[in-house]
């Protein structure tokens, strides 16, 4: 669906009237191109003193192909900035990001990308460290919406132990596929150890892999799809009969396979199990993005509006999972992604089964995260305003406040949140765990 506000706010007399009313400007994002490098410019890197991460951050970096240097230079321009703020250890040290930040913030190209990188505040050791590391959060998210012209701000904690492991998640927030994050808080832990390095292929880093879609005939669903067959996957696309021709052309076109039921029928999970295990012996990856609205007050609700949003949206994911783990069907080093919402995080009016179900998968990854074996991982994207199908039948006033009311002044596409699932379910972003990542332009709603 286009966006006719931010094609008139780029013609001449649209530049003028944006400009002299203080009206949002919704930049052309830049978004991943197949082949492209993950990086087209230079990134400055800096630390504050004592940070432990540098060694992990360039070594990242090289081996990503993505060009760095550390001391700024006047009429540079940067692509990109990354900080090491793991040295902070009290809260006076805080004037580090000033002193890096404040002189080059002037300098960035167009679509940048900011990523500062700390210390979980629970592992920072002394009570002034970790009031220091959780002052970052305030920092990056305030930093994010004050950036313009696409620019988008992330904080990466990064656990003791996981020094080595921050290269897909670089590689994704560095990258345009981030376009449409800002104000991120990421964690990476120490998962596995055992399922450690980089994938042959750097730019398909899903060879061989498997992966299972629900929902996967059209939307959201379909960028999920593409996005992950680009990058080397074997996709089993799920969805019901009634998607059968749409979804069937989608997988002959990229050479996956079909499978249609419903997801909360009682024996799908079975039959789910059943075909990964005839067919590939197994699963790599399980995208849990099928999902149904059906809006109204709870004063107006009618029992089956409840029950059936509960059933698609978390009901059977939660199913589906315990099935698939219990019968050992997800290889070691497998992804679980849920596909949450921004309602669930922050609530929508009319919403209340919908916020419900969403929150709902949020606390499935919670639940499981600290529990998967193998170095298995769980983790969801929220959501905000996506430009599909659905949100082109929202009303127009609503519509627009929903493309307007964040840092990008503008809707997010379904690319985006399949960019997010991609590096979720990257085989070396193992360390990625537990996380609840919001794809909405960092959204005005919600934490």
């Amino acid at each position: 669906m286009s966006d006719r506000y931010q094609f008139l706010a780029h013609t001449p007399v649209g530049r003028l009237v944006v400009k002299n009313l203080g009206l949002p400007d919704p930049v052309q994002l830049e978004r991943y191109r197949e082949g492209q490098p993950l990086v087209e410019g230079v990134v400055l890197v800096g630390a504050a003193e004592g940070g432990r991460l540098a060694d992990g951050v360039t070594a990242a970096l090289v081996e990503l192909g993505i060009a760095t240097v550390e001391n700024a230079a006047a009429e540079q321009q940067y692509k990109a900035l990354v900080f090491d703020a793991s040295g902070i250890q009290a809260t006076p040290d805080l004037v580090a990001l000033q002193e890096f930040f404040t002189p080059v913030l002037r300098s960035l190209q167009p679509c940048a990308r900011i990523v500062v990188l700390g210390t979980p505040p629970e592992a920072a050791g002394s009570p002034g460290a970790q009031v220091a590391q959780r002052a970052l959060e305030g920092f990056t998210r305030s930093l994010g919406k004050e950036m313009r012209h696409g620019t988008t701000v992330q904080l990466v904690y990064v656990a003791p132990g996981a020094e080595n492991a921050v290269s897909s998640t670089l590689g994704f927030l560095l990258s345009p596929k981030s376009a449409y994050l800002s104000g991120q808080v990421v964690r990476l832990g120490t998962t596995g150890t055992t399922h450690a390095g980089t994938p042959a292929d750097r730019a398909r880093p899903s060879s061989g892999k498997v992966a299972l879609v629900t929902g996967a005939s059209r939307g959201i669903g379909e960028s999920i799809v593409r996005t992950l067959h680009r990058d080397g996957a074997t996709v089993v696309g799920v969805d019901v009969p009634q998607a059968g021709s749409d979804l069937q052309a989608l997988m002959d076109e990229l050479d996956g396979e079909s499978l249609l039921l419903d997801i909360t029928a009682v024996d799908a999970p079975q039959r789910i199990a059943r075909h990964l295990a005839d067919q590939h012996g197994g699963v790599d990856v399980v995208v849990h993005n099928a999902g149904i609205t059906r809006d109204k007050k709870l004063a107006n609700m009618q029992a089956d509006g409840w029950q059936s949003t509960l059933a698609v949206n978390i009901t059977a994911p939660e199913r589906i999972t315990a099935e698939l783990l219990d019968q050992k069907l997800v290889r070691g080093n497998g992804r679980i992604v849920g596909v949450a919402s921004i309602a669930g995080i922050a609530g929508n009016v009319g919403q209340a089964n919908y916020g419900t179900s969403k929150a709902g998968v949020i606390g499935l990854v919670q639940a499981l995260a600290p529990t998967l074996p193998d170095d298995i991982t769980i983790n969801a994207v929220a959501p905000g305003f996506i430009e599909t199908q659905m949100t082109a039948k929202i009303p127009v006033m609503t519509r627009e406040a929903g493309r307007r009311m964040n840092s990008m002044a503008q809707g997010g596409l379904p690319v985006d949140v399949a960019e997010t699932i991609a590096w979720f379910a990257h085989p070396g972003s193992t360390a990625v765990n537990g996380n609840v990542v919001r794809v909405c332009g960092q959204s005005l709603l919600g934490a």
